[in-house]
């Protein structure tokens, strides 16, 4: 049975403007914020061919073959999520291949997210089915964290993550040098047991590939977040879900704990991960009052936290604003941070000869409340809302319609299959 698309593709005809055109595309009139390059103003954006092609406060509309206007709205980099379980498959109740994982396009592309980093859901076993399957067929640019387990996250009572046999270091390296353009740092997680073989040995392998760990603790009773933070992690490591209870970051005097200021002095780095259980104002609030920031806003994204109190990252971004960070922080740790923090300091910015990846925004004002996994609230002025999401200069979002034309009078053809 035929169809009609929802997509249509405008057919204007090649008029002699558009054969002179210079760019693809300007977004014009917005306010710019790219922290990576200090730009903070009203400029005009071009594109052409993927890519940043000028940044100015003004280019003319007849310049483009296309001219967007987001007068009101903030035009940043593409938004980095370094947190993700985006493995879809037929598994029950499984992280990696399976049915808790949510789909990378879906869950990223309406919500400003242009790269997503899937944080340990494969190892080496699975990987060339996650790279063949979600990695090179998704319109959102994945990266992946590799699991120090060779099995990954098979099932969410996190069985196969306690398995240190399956920790093939031989193994492991040989899946990341094959798969290096998307390998980006190795994962321990779940670590139920009183040691540290699971970060000491995801430790062992990013020395020997030159990748960071990003850590997901674990179990607090019966080891010490403290040392495995001071002792085990080295420079450009990432602990994520930073504000689960019961982390032991704040010191009698309610302060930042010494450790946790010295860490990050020494270069580690200390990402949200919010998930469906693991970030609570109890934490986030002092922390973030007394100038502990997170480095990277993350949004640990699977079925039940995508369904309960995280959302989206827009979302998340949302309760670290109203917590007090200000918005061009917020940018800073949803963009160029957590790209520098996956090897790639590429992304996350809008200059010249940059792929265009673009988040389009709008920041609402009004009376907005945020809860945490606990139940908790804390109330906001301010909600982010995505308005147009651009993936190497294709605009694959746009939620109020900004590219369109009137329907009525337009030559429009209807692709038909």
């Amino acid at each position: 049975m035929k169809k009609i698309l929802v997509a249509v593709v405008l057919a204007f005809g090649v008029s002699a403007y558009a054969q002179q055109a210079q760019y693809d595309l300007v977004l014009r009139g917005g306010h710019v914020i790219d922290p990576k390059n200090n730009v903070d103003g009203m400029f005009d954006v071009a594109i052409s061919a993927g890519k940043i092609a000028a940044i100015a406060p003004s280019i003319p509309a007849s310049a483009a073959r296309r001219a967007v206007d987001v007068s009101g709205l903030y035009v940043t980099p593409g938004l980095v999520d370094p947190h993700v379980h985006v493995f879809i498959g037929l598994r029950h109740n499984a992280w990696g291949n399976g049915d808790l994982a949510v789909e990378a396009d879906v869950m990223s592309i309406p919500y400003g997210v242009t790269t997503v980093a899937d944080a340990g859901s494969s190892g080496w076993r699975d990987f060339a089915e996650f790279r063949h399957r979600v990695i090179d067929t998704s319109r959102t640019r994945v990266l992946a964290f590799i699991n120090i387990v060779g099995a990954g996250m098979e099932n969410n009572d996190d069985v196969a993550e306690q398995n240190d046999h399956d920790m093939d270091l031989n193994k492991l390296s040989a899946v990341i040098a094959a798969n290096k353009d998307v390998i980006v740092g190795i994962k321990s997680a779940h670590w139920e047991q009183p040691n540290y073989i699971s970060v000491e040995t995801a430790v062992k392998a990013g020395e020997r590939n030159h990748l960071p760990v990003m850590l997901d603790f674990g179990w607090f009773d019966n080891k010490s977040y403290e040392h495995a933070i001071s002792s085990i992690l080295r420079p450009g490591d990432i602990s994520t879900h930073v504000f689960r209870m019961p982390a032991p970051l704040l010191g009698a005097d309610g302060k930042p704990a010494p450790f946790m200021v010295e860490a990050r002095k020494r270069g580690v780095k200390f990402d949200v991960g919010h998930g469906g259980g693991s970030f609570t104002f109890k934490l986030a609030a002092p922390m973030i009052e007394a100038g502990f920031w997170p480095d990277s806003i993350s949004t640990d994204l699977h079925t039940d936290s995508a369904t309960g109190t995280m959302l989206n990252l827009p979302n998340v971004m949302d309760k670290i604003l109203a917590l007090g960070v200000p918005f061009k922080e917020v940018i800073r740790e949803s963009t160029t941070n957590p790209a520098t923090e996956i090897g790639h300091p590429e992304l996350g910015q809008i200059a010249v000869g940059s792929v265009a990846d673009v988040a389009v925004l709008g920041l609402e004002h009004g009376k907005f409340g945020f809860a945490d996994l606990a139940g908790g609230k804390v109330d906001g002025t301010e909600r982010i809302v995505p308005e147009m999401t651009i993936r190497a200069g294709r605009v694959l979002f746009d939620l109020n319609a900004r590219t369109a034309v009137p329907w009525k009078g337009a030559n429009l053809r209807y692709a038909v299959k």
